[in-house]
């Protein structure tokens, strides 16, 4: 299964474009995050009081968590207009220029993935976020000059699933910085109630209940499995949702009580049968399952250690006697010993 394909991978898929509506346009309708949601509030009404632009954001965490939300939230609240981008996209210093310099008074400009900017295009940002102005370079070799440009006073919002990534000097030019952290289940059986009234379809709260325990914390996927089953429900049950069809929908989706997929379970096996439950290092694991490394740190490795059933050491990665337990293996006599598997 490639990451592509897995329906509670938490990257966004070609649909999720299509569900903005189901987005909270104010920080009351967001669900969640509650710490990061009363500082907000007080940024914002302070930056709103004194007339200035909010400071430059921040925002780090898994994939599919809120941040671009957020983004939408906070230049929504601060009435300003929103420009989204992201880091990749961002090839030379003269698209940077090109997006600051058509950007209006107050606007917010949202970077997504912003650990992957072009080390050129951080170093031409670096004015532009302190001192609102572009260090330009015309021309090549004893012609060339410097030029300096004035931009429209902003607020940058970078979201980064990786913020050990980011460069200290860029990291410190944030005045705000915030870490969103997984749902609760009953967090997200709201949003997917909510989702669900938006869509016309009926959830009872035992059934939304369902689905978020499988939703591996993160409101993208819960979304995600709802359409699903939404599908399912409308074919074969007459748009009724109920805990048998939610069963089936999920059963034929390849998700477990637990919301694990075969990506997951191979993930585990690989490290309980080819390398004695551990410890092993990832690069050896994503070679054995043929997929990369990073995709495996970025996406199968969070939701694992949220369950406990994984172990990340200095000598490399362990499962753990939940996961044993989970899996229906024996554990290994020789780590019965190892401290983790308890």
């Amino acid at each position: 299964m490639t990451e592509e394909d897995r329906v509670i991978d938490a990257e966004v898929h070609e649909e999720d474009y299509k569900q903005t509506s189901l987005r909270p346009k104010f920080l009351e309708e967001f669900v969640g995050q509650e710490s990061i949601k009363r500082n907000l509030n007080i940024y914002l009404d302070a930056a709103k009081k004194r007339g200035e632009n909010v400071e430059h954001i921040l925002l780090y965490g898994p994939p599919g968590l809120g941040k671009t939300s957020l983004a939408n939230i906070i230049s929504a609240e601060m009435n300003v207009n929103i420009k989204t981008t992201s880091g990749p996209a961002i090839d030379r210093p003269g698209d940077l220029a090109t997006i600051l310099t058509n950007l209006e008074e107050g606007d917010v400009l949202f970077i997504d993935e912003i650990h992957r900017l072009n080390r050129a295009v951080e170093e031409v940002l670096y004015p532009a976020m302190e001192d609102f102005e572009l260090d330009i370079v015309i021309g090549k070799g004893p012609s060339a000059r410097s030029i300096r440009i004035d931009v429209p006073n902003f607020t940058l919002i970078g979201a980064t699933t990786r913020i050990g990534l980011l460069t200290a000097p860029l990291r410190d030019r944030f005045g705000i910085i915030e870490r969103l952290e997984f749902y609760t289940p009953e967090e997200l059986a709201f949003i997917i109630r909510r989702s669900a009234n938006l869509l016309d379809t009926d959830m009872s709260e035992a059934c939304s209940l369902e689905v978020s325990r499988r939703s591996r914390g993160t409101p993208r996927i819960a979304n995600r499995l709802l359409k699903r089953i939404r599908d399912w429900a409308q074919v074969k049950n007459e748009g009724l949702i109920n805990s048998d069809i939610i069963q089936k929908a999920l059963t034929g989706l390849g998700v477990d009580d637990k919301g694990l997929d075969s990506l997951d379970y191979k993930y585990l096996k690989a490290i309980a049968e080819k390398f004695g439950g551990g410890p092993v290092g990832v690069d050896t694991i994503a070679a054995s399952l043929s997929e990369e490394s990073d995709s495996l740190q970025d996406v199968v490795e969070p939701y694992l250690l949220q369950l406990g059933f994984l172990d990340r050491t200095s000598r490399g990665r362990l499962i753990t006697k939940l996961a044993y337990n989970h899996l229906k293996m024996p554990i290994p006599a020789a780590n019965q010993r190892q401290k983790s598997l308890f």
